[in-house]
């Protein structure tokens, strides 16, 4: 298969047997699932979900091109082109969604809004860095209740102090997040609105893969 569009990058929800949201795939990738046999096409219209296997959606890629072309993205394979799809559902997996949370950096900027939890003030990532409240010196350890974000300033000014000894204040205590900061799935786009058939609680937890 050919692609010749950036559209293999665009994210494809994966359902387990079950129909239960476990992660976010690139559509190669999905594509690969579906060339396989090992999982098959969901197509949600008005909150109703069709199944197509791989033939299948190939097959209805010429009526989706003439008659909602708009509501697609499309490849271009070796003899056609095809929508990617939005959601698949293997066949075979029952994996449930994992709720952990990782202790990252790219969650806790996630967390705090990329915003420092001294001043208050919003900064591109690069001009943040994690603050220990309770310093390591001291015993402190990386927690979610121990990490905030911190602009360079306001680090500097805390040092190796607590806050209440810098004569600070956190903008909120920190705490652990229920749910995966850095994997909110935004549904801006319209295309994406069919995931909402199958994510509740897992909107905000299903897992992302590059």
């Amino acid at each position: 298969m050919t692609a010749l569009t950036s559209f293999l990058d665009d994210p494809v929800l994966v359902l387990n047997r079950g129909y239960a949201a476990t992660r976010i795939v690139p559509a190669r990738q999905a594509f690969v699932l579906l060339f396989r046999r090992v999982a098959e096409v969901i197509s949600v219209v008005d909150g109703r979900w069709e199944q197509f296997d791989v033939s299948s959606w190939l097959e209805v890629a010429a009526l989706q091109r003439r008659y909602e072309a708009s509501k697609h993205d499309w490849i271009r394979t070796a003899s056609a082109m095809v929508a990617v799809p939005r959601i698949i559902r293997v066949h075979c997996c029952t994996r449930v969604p994992d709720h952990h949370v990782p202790l990252n950096r790219r969650n806790l900027y996630a967390r705090d809004g990329s915003t420092c939890q001294y001043c208050g003030k919003r900064f591109p990532t690069a001009e943040l860095s994690i603050d220990h409240v309770q310093p390591q010196s001291r015993g402190g350890e990386n927690s979610w209740t121990n990490l905030v974000c911190a602009c360079v300033r306001c680090n500097a000014r805390k040092g190796n102090k607590t806050p209440r000894e810098a004569g600070m204040a956190l903008v909120r205590a920190p705490r652990q997040p229920k749910t995966c900061p850095d994997r909110s799935v935004r549904l801006r786009r319209r295309h994406y609105e069919v995931w909402k058939v199958f994510l509740n609680e897992a909107y905000w937890t299903v897992e992302l893969r590059d």
